[in-house]
Parts: structure tokens; C-alpha cells; sequence
């Protein structure tokens, strides 16, 4: 009788997400669209073009993939980062020029209604750009890890195994998604210096390539944490209550 395995249901990574931004940073919890839609598609892609073939998927289709996946799931989370973003510097703004929104749906409701449906997907180039680096930081490469811990034959798949892929995975998607969060917030704190992202990014680059990764450390003390344990969440959601398939 051929042994059984457990994968996730679509929904899993978006629970996992949510169970870590519980931990590291509650008020990203706004973001749950961002990280259910690139995990859905990411996993569900992945177990689907799995099937029927020998081995695990090669690297570069999973990180192909995960850029897909990741650009997908920015732009579904947009207008939620957006009010997340808002709502959070509401209270640095002058009493006078607050929105003061009830809640993250009332913030929705009202920039739909009072600046048009557009204005939520403000900056979804950037968003979509940062969430194909992070999901190929996070998910490709803790794929990628998993496999190669494994492939040792030291480490059974079990809670440390997922602990040391996704810490290899948190590593990655910081370092990859730096250079872009350095422009995002050269852009968003200039007053008119710059002409674009383009320019920004030529001007950043006289400052010598070290200039991309300014902040590194501390992206990697709020990124890692939530990588290890949105990944230990998912595994556990896996094995407790995945879909049996035949291995």
C-alpha cells in the first residue's frame, strides 16, 4: 500500500502569514490578500505541474513561479497596504488632517468613494516589484532549502528542518528585497530631488553599491522572524490538516 502525504490547502500559507504577523507585527495582519493570493497560487502551481513527474520542481521554474506569484499577490494587496500605511501615519499628521478611518474596511470604503477606485492601487508597481523578490526570497527559496537539507539525509522533515530552510529563506528575501526598500523610502521621503525611480536609483549608485543594502540588519530582524514562523505555521497546518494524496 503506497504511503500517504499531506499537502496544504490553498489557504494554508494566508493562515500561516497571518499567524506570524501576529507575532512580529499585528497591525500587517491588514495584508492577509497579499500573502493568501501568492501562497495560493504559488502552492497550488507548484503541487499541480509536480504532478506526474519525477522529483521535486528544478529552481528556476520555482523561481519563476514565485516571481508570478509574488507580482499577482502585490497587486491584490495594494489597496490594503495602502490603508495599512495611512492608517499608521495618521496619528503623526496635525488633528486637522487625519482621516481618522474606523477600520481597515472603512478605509477602503471611504478612498474608493472620496478619490475613486483608481487611488487604491497607488504604487502597485512598487508593491507588485517587492512581492515577486520577497515570495521568491520566501517561497522559492525555502523550497530550495527544504530539498537540500533533506537531500543530506542528516535531517528528517520535521520542525528544525523547517526552521533551518526558512531562516536560509528569510536571509534571501532580505537581501534581495533591500536595494528596492532603500528606493521606496529615498523616494517617499524627497522633496522633488528625484525625477523618478529611475534617477533615484542612478543617484543612490554613486553612493557605491553598499548604499542599496543601508538598513540591512534591521529589514532582517523584522523580515526573518516572520519568514520562520509563517513557514513552522504552514508545516504544522500541513501535517495536521492537508489533503492526503498518495506519496
Amino acid at each position: 500500500m503506497a504511503a500517504e502525504v499531506r499537502v496544504s490547502r490553498w489557504y494554508f500559507g494566508g493562515l500561516a502569514s497571518c499567524g506570524a504577523a501576529c507575532c512580529t507585527h499585528p497591525l500587517d495582519l491588514l495584508k492577509m490578500t497579499y500573502s493568501l493570493t501568492r501562497f495560493a497560487i504559488y502552492e497550488t502551481v507548484r503541487d499541480r505541474l509536480a504532478e506526474g513527474s519525477e522529483g521535486p520542481l528544478p529552481f528556476y521554474k520555482k523561481v519563476l513561479l514565485g516571481a508570478i506569484s509574488g507580482f499577482i499577490g502585490g497587486f491584490v494587496g495594494t489597496p490594503a497596504d495602502m490603508v495599512n500605511v495611512r492608517m499608521q501615519n495618521d496619528m503623526k499628521l496635525p488633528q486637522d488632517q487625519r482621516r481618522n478611518y474606523a477600520h481597515a474596511l472603512d478605509g477602503l470604503y471611504r478612498v474608493a468613494r472620496e478619490e475613486g477606485p483608481r487611488k487604491l492601487f497607488s504604487g502597485a508597481t512598487m508593491a507588485s516589484s517587492r512581492g515577486m523578490l520577497v515570495t521568491v526570497g520566501q517561497l522559492s527559496c525555502y523550497d530550495q532549502a527544504k530539498q537540500l537539507v533533506l537531500s543530506t539525509g542528516y535531517l528528517s522533515d520535521g520542525i528544525f528542518t523547517h526552521f533551518i530552510a526558512s531562516f536560509i529563506a528569510g536571509g534571501c528575501a532580505t537581501v534581495l528585497c533591500q536595494p528596492l526598500d532603500v528606493l521606496k523610502t529615498r523616494l517617499m521621503n524627497s522633496k522633488g530631488e528625484y525625477q523618478g525611480v529611475l534617477h533615484c536609483t542612478m543617484e543612490t549608485a554613486r553612493l557605491g553599491p553598499l548604499a542599496f543594502f543601508k538598513g540591512l540588519v534591521p529589514a532582517g530582524i523584522r523580515l526573518m522572524p516572520h519568514t520562520v514562523l509563517t513557514f513552522v505555521f504552514l508545516e504544522q497546518l500541513r501535517k495536521y490538516f492537508g489533503v492526503k494524496v498518495p506519496s
